[in-house]
């Protein structure tokens, strides 16, 4: 590279073969990079990557989060949420491709071509990675958590061990999982995550519903003040956000497709997202609404930790949410590596290698370790994070970007059903982090850091 420079000073190479020069490093580049090397995924890799980066262990957190709304409310955001993401994801799949020979493989290429080179950057980046960051951190406290639910279950009678430890046990899966090079490379542990979600979600509404309506139950709010009850329904925003976030990874997934003009990568990726969509429905609805009714409002944050009996099943139960996480942990992450690695090569000149890659992703997997750590509020997390990065890239960004990109005609059907997502969007972004932040400030007063 130095000595392309130094001929091109010397004025000995011609423009023409420097642009030949450039163009193969950085198809060299393209093909070592994470999410562009291999381009031979089929449709259900579509599917079952949806699956795991959508159906998160926040379900677990939703007859919670509907104890917080109300059932008519409740009811009403479940649904609307379920049918808005698949419009919006509908719109992410459909622009992936709609520059006739290019594809906008990742979701900041697609910001900067709506907003510009530099705004894109500026608008999709930092949300995009505060998610991704996020959920990663949010995993690691998720594995850990329920990798002890797990043991105190099993082993009622042993000595107690924390949370920080199940955290690091957790976290010493990823110091190996994150070197498979590419998202193709993590089909396995992905199909294995999708199946363990709709397992899990099962055994949580089966339980429930074999459990039956407890003695007493009460369906109204449970805090005292009117402040407290507001608050509470805004954090109960966050965590349903929180529950519809694939979109960050989709373009993503897509670019594993192969496309043609004959055969775009938008069939084979739209057939897979809708069997995704009907597995998420078929998992959340019924935890959110059967877990409310079983519990009404002394339902807990984590609808395991109510079904405590029969305990071989809670303790089946937490380990397949280990196990789903592992695959959702590894799916949100590769975003972040491509994005490290592409800094990293293109902008700071390192030469694409095996050392480069397993220095980044030990650091990456380190520094998630030790914020969950630090900080493992479960439910407040979901809630703040849910709202402050999850609706934007969800709800409403896809839909600035189609009003931008494809112009449709003002007060048609489709200009409105975008003004509309906007607007339920924006609020979802304000609102929701406040819960999400008082719960943690709540929890924090009585919190001692690493006990």
């Amino acid at each position: 590279m130095a000595s392309m420079e130094i001929e091109a000073t010397n004025g000995h190479t011609s423009a023409p073969h420097r642009n030949t020069e450039k163009s193969e490093r950085e198809k060299k580049i393209e093909d070592w990079l994470p999410i562009t090397s291999k381009r031979n995924g089929k449709w259900w890799y579509s599917a079952f990557h949806n699956v795991t980066a959508m159906v998160g262990a926040g379900v677990l957190g939703l007859p919670y989060a509907m104890s917080e709304l109300g059932w008519g409310p409740g009811v009403a955001i479940l649904i609307l949420s379920w049918i808005i993401t698949l419009y919006t994801l509908w719109q992410m799949v459909e622009m992936h491709e709609m520059v006739p020979g290019k594809r906008f493989d990742r979701y900041h290429e697609l910001g900067q071509y709506a907003f510009g080179e530099k705004l894109g950057l500026y608008i999709v980046v930092p949300q995009q990675l505060v998610v991704e960051i996020g959920v990663n951190i949010v995993y690691m406290v998720t594995g850990g958590t329920s990798l002890q639910k797990f043991h105190d279950t099993v082993c009622s009678d042993c000595k107690k061990i924390k949370l920080t430890f199940f955290i690091m046990i957790f976290a010493s899966v990823h110091f190996v999982l994150s070197h498979l090079p590419d998202f193709n490379s993590i089909t396995g542990v992905s199909l294995a995550a999708a199946v363990m979600s709709l397992s899990y979600s099962t055994i949580a509404w089966a339980a429930s519903l074999d459990k039956g309506v407890q003695e007493n139950v009460q369906y109204g709010y449970k805090a005292q003040s009117t402040a407290g009850t507001v608050f509470n329904f805004f954090n109960a925003l966050g965590t349903v956000a929180f529950a519809y976030a694939g979109h960050n990874v989709v373009l993503e997934i897509q670019a594993t497709i192969p496309s043609t003009p004959e055969k775009p990568s938008k069939v084979p990726m739209w057939r897979g997202v809708v069997v995704a969509y009907i597995i998420v429905a078929v998992c959340y609805f019924p935890v959110a609404l059967i877990g409310y009714w079983m519990f009404g409002n002394e339902v807990d944050s984590d609808i395991l930790i109510s079904l405590e009996k029969p305990a071989w099943l809670i303790a089946m139960a937490n380990l397949f949410v280990v196990i789903h996480v592992i695959g959702s942990y590894q799916i949100y992450a590769m975003p972040v590596f491509d994005m490290i690695e592409t800094v990293m090569v293109k902008k700071l000149n390192f030469e694409p290698s095996t050392i480069l890659r397993f220095v980044v992703r030990n650091v990456y997997v380190a520094f998630t370790m030790f914020i969950a750590i630090t900080f493992p509020f479960f439910d407040g997390l979901l809630g703040f994070f849910g709202g402050f990065a999850f609706a934007p890239t969800t709800y409403f960004l896809p839909c600035i970007m189609w009003l931008v990109i494809h112009k449709p005609r003002r007060f048609s059907l489709s200009w409105f059903a975008n003004w509309i997502c906007i607007f339920l969007g924006l609020c979802l972004m304000i609102l929701s982090p406040i819960g999400g932040l008082r719960t943690i400030i709540i929890k924090a007063k009585t919190y001692e850091f690493y006990s």
